[in-house]
């Protein structure tokens, strides 16, 4: 009789701290309770409620079950064993025990509800949109079905429609955490931003210290040109959660565009201190390589490059870049081959035919090298550099009338290149230089 009262006790313990939000302590009383009384279905359910609020699903979901094995006609405990198994995305499973209530209470207005999310989901977004219908004949006010039925529109790209379900749920429930945030994303996703701003703000007064919500925030901000307000919010989400991975990196970039890689470098570097960063920033190596090449570190970036070549499954852009710093590193053969792959995916890139066509010209390869300047040229006609460089070829190949006609062609786009009005004027002595040698060379001939 006495362990019979002590169970009672502790179970009201445990409600009483379950109220004041003392998770474990509430858990450690329910757990002695059970362990005198196993068979009590409503101790069972209690203790899933508190594993729900600790976090921990999976033992939330086993403590329904249970409960369910004892009193299988609880249809509260049965739709929160279904709510725990979608959070698990066990969502076959789910579907049952939803369907299995709504045969066996046809009335009961969870069994369609959840439904709606879970179908969301799947992408099954018909059979969504029929759950909140008949979810509708038994309630016109249930704030979920509104925020499930809105996620499966926004899904679709519905946005507009999503918003107005959404605007509906703060009618039912003005503290319903989460929809503003949602809100904020259908407005930013239709190019709204001062709206989505709106949203956003009301979101972050309800949850401030949710690092992810700040980092859509400003994630948004920069979106809108606000560079240092951007630049501020990242600095304020890195003091709460110094190990915030994106926001490291999005301030590294802003740095970059500012011009200050070495600051950048010293954010982004920090990245690399977390275990599993690479999964969760695939940009890591890309932006470490942008820094060091800015620094002219041009060894470590062409590693960090390559590995983002990697990641990237040879993005032209990624592949571009690491092509710049293999030519500026000298490694002249890779860097060809490099702009090469670029060409082979985007023919239609003047930069990768210019730098492909230096390539060729450093392995002596003229010929070649002056065709993709041309290719550039033809591509981007006021592309000065390439019409420099193609002149320099023709003078290598002893085509004077072209090498001329080109570097006056790069003067009319840019009458104060010294380099092309320098070339110009020397022209008449590389030709002479020319005649020289191939003079020279007879005159060996003959002494021969």
């Amino acid at each position: 009789m006495n362990d019979w009262f002590e169970a009672e006790q502790r179970v009201e313990r445990a409600q009483q701290l379950s109220e004041s939000m003392q998770w474990v302590e509430a858990l450690a009383e329910i757990d002695v309770a059970l362990s005198i009384n196993p068979h009590n279905a409503a101790w069972h359910a209690h203790r899933g409620c508190i594993l729900e609020e600790l976090g921990r699903i999976a033992e939330a979901a086993e403590a329904y079950e249970q409960a369910l094995k004892i009193d299988p006609d609880d249809r509260d405990v049965a739709a929160a064993f279904g709510v725990t198994l979608a959070r698990q995305e066990r969502f076959a499973r789910a579907l049952e025990v939803f369907e299995g209530l709504a045969r066996t209470y046809p009335d009961f207005e969870p069994a369609y509800c959840n439904r709606i999310h879970i179908y969301a989901e799947l992408g099954r977004h018909d059979q969504a949109e029929e759950m909140f219908y008949l979810a509708q004949e038994l309630t016109e006010e249930c704030p979920h079905c509104f925020f499930h039925v809105g996620a499966s529109l926004a899904a679709r790209g519905q946005h507009r429609r999503a918003v107005f379900c959404w605007r509906r749920v703060l009618e039912l429930d003005p503290d319903y955490l989460g929809v503003n945030r949602r809100i904020a994303r259908a407005y930013r996703a239709q190019g709204k931003l001062d709206r989505a701003r709106e949203y956003y703000l009301r979101e972050v007064r309800e949850d401030a210290g949710n690092t992810d919500l700040l980092f859509e925030f400003a994630e948004l901000t920069l979106e809108s040109g606000q560079t240092a307000t951007a630049a501020a919010k990242l600095a304020q989400i890195l003091e709460l959660e110094p190990s915030h991975a994106r926001a490291r990196l999005a301030l590294g970039k802003i740095l970059l565009r500012r011009g200050q890689p070495a600051q950048a470098l010293e954010c982004i570097k920090r990245i690399g201190r977390h275990p599993g960063y690479r999964n969760e920033v695939p940009e890591y190596d890309l932006r470490m390589g942008e820094a060091l090449f800015q620094l002219r570190r041009f060894s470590e970036a062409c590693d960090h490059l390559r590995c983002a070549v990697e990641a990237s499954d040879s993005d032209p852009d990624v592949l571009m870049l690491l092509g710049d710093c293999l030519l500026a590193a000298d490694e002249i053969s890779e860097a060809a081959d490099v702009f090469r792959k670029v060409l082979a995916k985007d023919a239609r890139r003047p930069h990768a035919h210019h730098n492909l066509g230096v390539c060729l010209f450093r392995m002596n390869q003229f010929d070649a090298g002056l065709e993709h300047c041309l290719d550039a040229i033809r591509l981007r006609p006021d592309y000065v550099v390439a019409m420099h460089n193609a002149a320099v070829a023709h003078v290598q190949i002893a085509q004077w009338y072209d090498a001329k006609t080109m570097l006056r062609r790069a003067l009319r786009f840019d009458p104060h290149n010294e380099q092309a009005r320098r070339l110009l004027n020397r022209l008449w002595l590389h030709r002479l230089r020319h005649y020289g040698r191939k003079l020279v060379a007879v005159f060996g001939i003959r002494l021969g």
